[in-house]
This record gives structure tokens, sequence and C-alpha cells, in this order.
């Protein structure tokens, strides 16, 4: 079974702006490309991964695109377009068209920093993931919390598409708080074409105590609710850097999901995000290359 780092980045502060990247972020504010990602590839066993935007750029995706189409372990490319724009099928089908193209995946915008909660429920947002649909694309749900009633409602408008939560939306590990996350994220677990991730834990608890025990309160509900075929493993690097490194963060995935039959563990860490992303890999796959 091959298996897969569904969530993570690249980027370069010396080339775009990225505004999300604060002085709290200082650490990690510096190029990360595959060079730096490969020999980590290959020391955890990860064959291949996907790539996932970082900016509201169509510049930066396409970038991303021939990165993958450069570098076989990245399998597929989650890339961002302006759902909001009227011709944002064609801005998709030219992504396609372009170098690398065929390993666009699926479509991702920030929609916690939008200032409306219901963002997603705008009638040109709606249009934009139809489209995004329409191509075969998965969409990536970036949320917290506060979003998360949008973003159900949108997955149930479009139920032959592919979603996926991604980060468990951003649960406040830190505080240990639960009931609010865990009120508005469950009921996804009865919607079949919504998958999560397990992705981006480390960052939302306490970056220098944080401890196996507090991810997994929050592993075991999304286990329970979205069961072992729609979880899917990333590793948000390089932001989980500022918490761990990526082999701790590969094994504290491992350590939360529990006692897991060997089955589901290779689902969760490579299968599911080959049906997620429809990526094509090889049935025999060796190690990143």
């Amino acid at each position: 079974m091959i298996t897969v780092d569904a969530h993570h980045h690249f980027w370069d502060p010396t080339r775009a702006s990225y505004p999300w990247m604060t002085d709290e972020l200082a650490a990690i504010r510096r190029p990360f490309g595959p060079a730096d990602l490969r020999p980590l590839l290959a020391a955890n066993g990860i064959d291949r991964t996907i790539l996932v935007q970082t900016r509201s750029s169509l510049d930066e995706t396409r970038e991303f695109l021939a990165t993958a189409a450069a570098n076989e372990f990245v399998a597929g490319v989650v890339g961002w377009v302006d759902l909001t724009a009227p011709d944002v099928a064609d801005r998709v089908a030219a992504l396609r068209a372009g170098p690398g193209g065929a390993k666009l995946v699926g479509i991702r915008h920030q929609v916690h920093d939008e200032a409306d909660p219901e963002w997603l429920l705008r009638r040109d947002v709606q249009r934009g993931i139809a489209a995004v649909g329409e191509a075969g694309l998965a969409y990536d749900i970036l949320v917290r919390t506060r979003e998360l009633p949008a973003a159900l409602a949108t997955a149930r408008a479009f139920p032959a598409m592919r979603f996926v939560v991604d980060h468990l939306a951003k649960p406040p590990i830190r505080s240990g708080e639960i009931d609010a996350w865990s009120e508005r994220l469950s009921p996804f677990g009865t919607t079949p074409n919504v998958m999560c991730k397990l992705s981006g834990m480390v960052t939302e608890a306490d970056w220098k105590r944080w401890t196996v025990d507090d991810l997994v309160p929050y592993v075991r509900r999304t286990l329970e609710w979205f069961g072992p075929g729609r979880l899917v493993f990333g590793s948000d690097w390089p932001v989980c850097l500022v918490a761990a490194p990526y082999t701790q963060v590969v094994s504290a995935c491992r350590r939360a999901i529990g006692d897991v039959s060997a089955g589901d563990r290779e689902r969760i860490f490579g299968g599911n995000a080959v049906t997620l992303y429809r990526i094509a890999v090889p049935a025999a796959a060796g190690r990143a290359s």
C-alpha cells in the first residue's frame, strides 16, 4: 500500500508575500522546497505527497504544478482560484492545460480569514465551488468552528463532489475546549462526501508543551464520526516545525489513532488520500525520489 502525506507546503518569502506569516512564525519565515522535504519522506517511509496552496495566487498554483511535474513524489496539487470570478471554470481549465496541469487535484481558499462566517454560502462562491466539482476536483475546506455550519451546508449542497476538512477544522487543542467544535463538526460524519484531514494538530496545541495525549480526544472523536475510511493523514509541514519536527508529527498521528487494524491504518496513511484526490500512482510505488 502506498503511503501519502496529504498536506504540506512549499514557499519562498524572499520572492512573495505571505500575509499569515506573522512574527510569531519567524522561525519558518525562510524558503522551503522539494530538497528540504525529500529526505524527510524517505526517513519516514512516505511515498507520495499532496502540495497545498499557501497564498491566494494563480501564479503560486502554476509554480506548484510545475514543481509537481519536476518531482515525482508530489502526486497532486491543491491549488487556488478565485471562486468568485465569473470565469472560474476557464481558469481551472487553463491551469490543467499548463505545465504539470494533470497533477491539479483540488482547490482551496482560506475561508477562515474571511470576515463573513457564511462566505461559503455566497451565490458567487457557490457557483465557483460548483465549477470545481464539474472539473472533477476535490475541494479542501479550510475553516474553524465558526465557519463549520456554512461548510456543512456547502458539502450537502454538492453531494456528488469530494470535500475534505483540513486540520480537523482547527480545534482549540491548546485550551482543551471541545464541546462547540464537536457540536459543529460531528454532523459531517453523516455527510458521506466529506473526509477529514488529521493534520495541523500540533500547531493548535501548546507549541512547547504538547503531548500526544492532548491530541487524542480530538482524533478519537473524528475517528468515531468519520470512520477510518474517511480520515487522511497530513503533516502540514513546514508549518508544523514551530511545534514539532516532521518525524514527531508522523509518530504523533500514528499513536493518536490508537488501536486500529493494519488495513485501517493503511487507509488513513495513504489509501484514503488516493481516493480523495484521485491521484495516479504506480501499483508498486517506490519511495520518494
